[in-house]
């Protein structure tokens, strides 16, 4: 399925010293290892285990802008070629899994080839291999230009609707702006790491980096580039929908943060591969990044899409394939405690089970009223974000855990707005679901139930 984001490996990874304004005075940057205890959530612990095989399942359009100019030797641009191959060779290519390309930064920009030339490791690593420096001007804002026309052109062999990822190796320098090109590509949806091999201004491309840009920006020098060769392809298959926790009935969906409560929400859609017309269909708060689909076929492949509805920026759709287990997979809401060395007892947690049902009623023009469903003894509190659909504003109440419905008022008449209910449980863990809400144009009130509900885990 997709491209994008990062996560941290805890034996390759670099930090950049949030002190650091600006790194022109440095002719290479330290690399220093990562802490484990400050590895984010995301893929396997071990991401080695990416080595075990090749890398499938991974669908995007995978773009390499490389300073080709005369201020990189040809001995850097060689290394930047390993460094290429390096981090593509354990994934598989195809038109549903990566595609690739190169593009030069010199005096006019220029593409190495087209995203659908080659699909097989022998003729990829070839083509990078026979790529040759250009030599020129540094124009890296005319290179991201052409490179934001040739991610979404057909005639590249760029397809409409997969993950886009730009990775950008440069020495540091541009002669012209970068700010501009490089905000258009992220307002389209485009995720874009940079690797500076040289004295780059550290402000300049951090703020030319997707965010979170300590995540996305690396330094580093042209001898160590493969110090972050694992760290940036987890980086680049983090970034994506993928799924964890998969038993005989259910999994559990992850994908990184492209919304919010205020900017938009998500459509979910999965469909046994075997039986399309099965397909269920479900909306998701923008403030989730991860969800538990249950009540699955054992031994059933899903297909499954998430669709980014942003009031911001355009997303494309995220898309995976998850096999569920064969039989049964014991008991995910029973804890074994350890009673003697040769025996044990079974102890049934409660299930974080509410809310289950968000009801929306008494709509008036100014306000409505919430409940949900059910009341357990094990919440402590709930939250209760709303804000209006589309809008960047988001208001929030605090109900006790005793209640279960709550009167949200000063609204705008003739406005749809997007409820999200969450529980949150004395043990720590949190539940959400959300529901859409429609304001009266008249004084009149009227029970209504919205037509589809928002799903949050």
């Amino acid at each position: 399925m997709s491209l994008h984001a990062l996560v941290n490996n805890p034996l390759q990874g670099t930090l950049i010293s949030p002190f650091l304004s600006d790194l022109s005075w440095c002719s290479r940057s330290s690399v220093v290892p990562l802490p484990s205890s400050l590895k984010p959530w995301g893929l396997a612990q071990d991401s080695q285990a990416f080595l075990a095989g090749p890398i499938s399942n991974s669908e995007g359009d995978l773009l390499f802008l490389l300073d080709s100019s005369a201020s990189v030797s040809h001995y850097e641009f060689s290394r930047v070629k390993d460094f290429v191959w390096d981090l593509l060779q354990p994934f598989t290519f195809g038109p549903r899994d990566v595609q690739t390309s190169i593009i030069h930064i010199s005096t006019t920009p220029t593409m190495e080839f087209p995203f659908d030339q080659y699909l097989t490791s022998s003729t990829l690593k070839k083509a990078i291999g026979a790529t040759q420096q250009l030599m020129g001007d540094t124009n890296t804002g005319k290179a991201l230009s052409y490179a934001k026309e040739k991610l979404f052109s057909r005639e590249a062999g760029a397809r409409p609707d997969v993950p886009k990822v730009l990775v950008w190796v440069t020495d540091g320098f541009s002669s012209d702006d970068i700010s501009e090109p490089t905000r258009l590509l992220k307002d389209m949806g485009v995720t874009v790491f940079i690797v500076s091999t040289g004295r780059g201004n550290f402000m300049e491309l951090s703020a030319a980096a997707s965010q979170p840009s300590e995540k996305h920006l690396h330094f580093v020098d042209v001898d160590d580039l493969p110090i972050i060769s694992q760290e940036l392809r987890d980086g680049i298959l983090a970034n994506r929908l993928h799924a964890t926790d998969v038993t005989s009935s259910s999994f559990r969906l992850m994908w990184p943060k492209l919304l919010s409560q205020e900017s938009g929400y998500y459509t979910l859609e999965y469909t046994p591969v075997a039986d399309v017309g099965r397909k269920r269909t479900q909306q998701v708060s923008g403030a989730v990044t991860s969800l538990v689909l249950s009540d699955l076929e054992p031994e059933t492949t899903y297909e499954v899409a998430l669709i980014p509805e942003s009031n911001v920026h355009y997303f494309p759709p995220q898309t995976t394939r998850v096999t569920t287990l064969a039989g049964k997979t014991g008991m995910p809401n029973a804890m074994k405690l350890k009673l003697t060395s040769h025996s044990y007892l079974f102890a049934i947690l409660p299930e974080e089970i509410s809310p289950v049902q968000v009801l929306i009623s008494e709509s008036g023009p100014r306000s409505f009223h919430v409940s949900w469903a059910p009341l357990l003894d094990s919440v402590l509190s709930y939250r209760v974000l709303y804000g209006p659909l589309p809008g960047n504003a988001v208001t929030e109440l605090q109900v006790d855990g005793s209640h279960n419905s709550t009167v949200v008022e000063q609204l705008a008449p003739n406005t749809t707005y997007l409820v999200t209910v969450t529980a949150i449980y004395k043990s720590g863990k949190e539940k959400s679901l959300s529901a859409k809400a429609c304001t009266q144009e008249g004084e009149r009130g009227s029970t209504l139930r919205c037509p589809q509900r928002v799903a949050c885990a």
